[in-house]
């Protein structure tokens, strides 16, 4: 089987430490002018989309559905002014203004680089550069595309810039939308997701601020939010996913702390150097002696070994508690070795995702986790065990699946896991989105054989994944059962229907989607499925994961529930 790709080093916060070579800028610390260029080619690129786009509207197309309704638009925006929507939209409207964005601009790029415990320059960078370059691509469309405000009272003074686009709206997309993914990456519920929802809704209400105003059409507001967009986009890719400016990984010292001798009935440490260093493993040691685990044996694992052949030996040496720290993949690699043995398992999380952490409620940070962990009891967990061409028999301990979920973990780079966090997953989204849609064939137990179409398919032990989303809510690690996700989305409709299911939640069913006699395509874009053993064979070889570890790609996977396989040590539930 592959060799899994170890996590990268994070603190206690989930932040992880720069490590800057001498000589080298802690922002870029190299490849700089080439990460320059490619910011520079793309923001032309960007411009002249938006200038294009700008030219289409304002004429072949102006006389085109639905630019033919805009005027009516901002006519019937004027008919229900009054003065407490005036007043808001003013604020609203401030909240775009030039002085407004570039005050908070500087000052939460300075809170960036003033931070305590460690200085967010590539942050700080991100979001400077991201608002300044949807400044420069803003005027490089006014001074190209020349569009009238629209025909009604304005209750702004009119600027000389052009209509299209909203310079207001760009502006504030850039900015609130690029904290909003900084909030997302760096702060911890319960005020992660409302806070950065908060952000995001600021470009909206500018817009539409905007709009009550009078002061641009509808298209123009479309125009700035996709400006800033772009922008964020841009910017984010060339600082966080390119592995030629992040920051440099932490040097591998080989180091392992031994024990001369160890007595059966002792305890190993499994972890992984490149997210444990010295000062966390003394923390654990300290932890570990409070709960009576004293000496305990620390064992690094490697790059060719993630973690079962360490976990293997601790067990024949006589370990009675094997504790891991590492991510989801180290984890998956000791369990598929403790699986069945009965020996208890203690999860200590410090990669990306930690996705059996999440599931299981522990919390993320790593001595916390391990201290509540010794402190609860023993629960027997399922695993999945799974298998297919060119993959050996192994475990898996949260999700596996094939598709586009594999293909995004194959593009993002480990990197800018380190500066950003799970947030990097969504940047590597985008170039994943194209992937071409599957073939497959599905036999689940003993049920008849399932054909079907798919975006992405998804073998799930546990349903939640980061950001809180849960993508499979059925899903429960002690039920003696898998659950499986289909995603099969059709155009813009069927992505909207796709993630109205997943946030609303169904029920688990063994019944296949009903189909369309006319057109022979499922009636929903998302199926969800329980078994106990399943078989998927795919007309091509596809992308494929083990607990957001990218495998070979292939043609098959079978996997097969082992009820309560796995021991884990749990916090006591307060009743």
């Amino acid at each position: 089987m592959p060799t899994a790709v170890p996590d990268r080093a994070v603190g206690a916060t989930g932040e992880e430490p720069e490590v800057v070579r001498p000589g080298r800028s802690p922002v870029l610390p190299r490849g700089t002018g080439t990460t320059a260029a490619r910011i520079g080619v793309l923001t032309v690129c960007q411009a002249a989309l938006m200038v294009g786009f700008g030219l289409l509207i304002t004429g072949p197309a102006r006389t085109v559905w639905p630019l033919t309704v805009e005027d009516h638009v901002n006519e019937g925006l004027v008919r229900i002014r009054t003065g407490t929507l005036t007043t808001l939209s003013y604020l609203g409207s401030e909240a775009g203004n030039t002085l407004t964005v570039i005050a908070i601009t500087l000052l939460s790029c300075v809170a960036l680089l003033l931070l305590p415990r460690l200085p967010m320059w590539r942050q700080a960078v991100f979001l400077a550069v991201a608002v300044s370059l949807q400044a420069l691509v803003f005027l490089a469309i006014t001074e190209s595309v020349d569009r009238a405000r629209p025909h009604v009272h304005r209750l702004d003074a009119s600027p000389p810039t052009s209509s299209y686009t909203s310079g207001h709206t760009g502006a504030a997309t850039a900015l609130y939308a690029g904290l909003a993914v900084l909030v997302l990456s760096r702060v911890r519920r319960p005020w992660r997701w409302p806070l950065a929802g908060l952000l995001f809704l600021v470009p909206l209400i500018v817009g539409v601020s905007r709009l009550y105003r009078g002061m641009h059409h509808p298209t123009d507001v479309i125009g700035g939010m996709a400006n800033g967009a772009l922008s964020l986009l841009i910017v984010g890719r060339a600082l966080f996913t390119d592995g030629s400016v992040a920051a440099v990984p932490a040097p591998r010292t080989g180091h392992t702390d031994e024990v001369e001798e160890r007595e059966p009935g002792s305890t190993a440490v499994i972890f992984n150097p490149t997210v444990t260093g010295e000062a966390d493993r003394e923390k654990l040691r300290r932890i570990l002696a409070q709960h009576g685990h004293c000496a305990p044996k620390f064992i690094e694992t490697t790059a060719d070994d993630p973690g079962t052949g360490q976990t293997v030996g601790a067990v024949r040496d006589g370990a009675t508690l094997v504790v891991v720290c590492g991510g989801d993949g180290t984890i998956r690699a000791a369990a598929d070795a403790l699986a069945g043995t009965g020996v208890p398992l203690v999860v200590v999380p410090c990669g990306t995702g930690n996705l059996l952490a999440r599931n299981l409620g522990l919390p993320l940070t790593p001595a916390t986790a391990l201290d509540a962990a010794l402190s609860g009891t023993p629960h027997r967990l399922d695993l999945g065990r799974i298998e297919g061409d060119g993959l050996t028999a192994t475990h898996f301990a949260a999700m596996s699946g094939a598709g586009l979920d594999a293909a995004m973990l194959e593009h993002t780079d480990d990197r800018a896991k380190s500066a950003v966090g799970w947030p990097a997953y969504l940047l590597a989204t985008f170039g994943t989105l194209r992937t071409p849609r599957m073939r497959l064939t599905v036999l689940l137990d003993d049920a008849p054989v399932l054909h079907r179409t798919a975006r992405m398919v998804l073998l799930a032990n546990v349903g939640t994944v980061q950001g809180g989303l849960t993508l499979v809510p059925a899903a429960r690690p002690d039920d003696g059962l898998l659950d499986l996700l289909i995603l099969d989305p059709r155009g813009p409709g069927g992505w909207l229907r796709a993630l109205g299911v997943l946030i609303r939640g169904r029920r688990r069913t063994t019944r296949p989607a009903t189909v369309d006699t006319r057109t022979g395509k499922k009636a929903v874009p998302v199926e969800f499925f329980t078994f106990r053993r399943a078989e998927l064979t795919f007309a091509v070889p596809q992308s494929r994961e083990l607990d957001g570890d990218p495998v070979s790609h292939g043609r098959r996977l079978t996997a097969e529930v082992r009820p309560g396989a796995l021991t884990v040590l749990l916090p006591t539930r307060e009743k």
